[in-house]
């Protein structure tokens, strides 16, 4: 699982009221299936279609441990993230 770059990333809805916070090793792909709503389960429940924070890992392994460190803190920690790369919380897809 080393050698591909992983991406954690941070997702939420148009009201940004919930946050999701992913892992993947495409992250252009992943945010538009999310977008598209081909996931099922929290993401389409919640209608959470917005990229609004995203870090670039050097490896899966890397992406992985560092989600787990993202959604172990508390949501206002998230929230600091996105405010620090994103303040007006825009839709950074377009810019993949």
């Amino acid at each position: 699982m080393t050698g591909k770059s992983g991406y954690v990333y941070i997702m939420t809805n148009k009201n940004n009221t919930v946050l999701y916070t992913g892992v993947t090793s495409d992250l252009q792909k992943r945010v538009w299936q999310h977008r598209e709503e081909l996931v099922e389960g929290f993401t389409k429940r919640y209608n959470v279609v917005k990229l609004v924070y995203y870090e670039v890992c050097p490896d899966m392994l890397s992406a992985i441990a560092r989600e787990k460190q993202l959604k172990g803190g508390s949501h206002q920690k998230k929230v600091d993230l996105i405010n620090g790369l994103n303040p007006e919380w825009r839709d950074l897809y377009e810019d993949l």
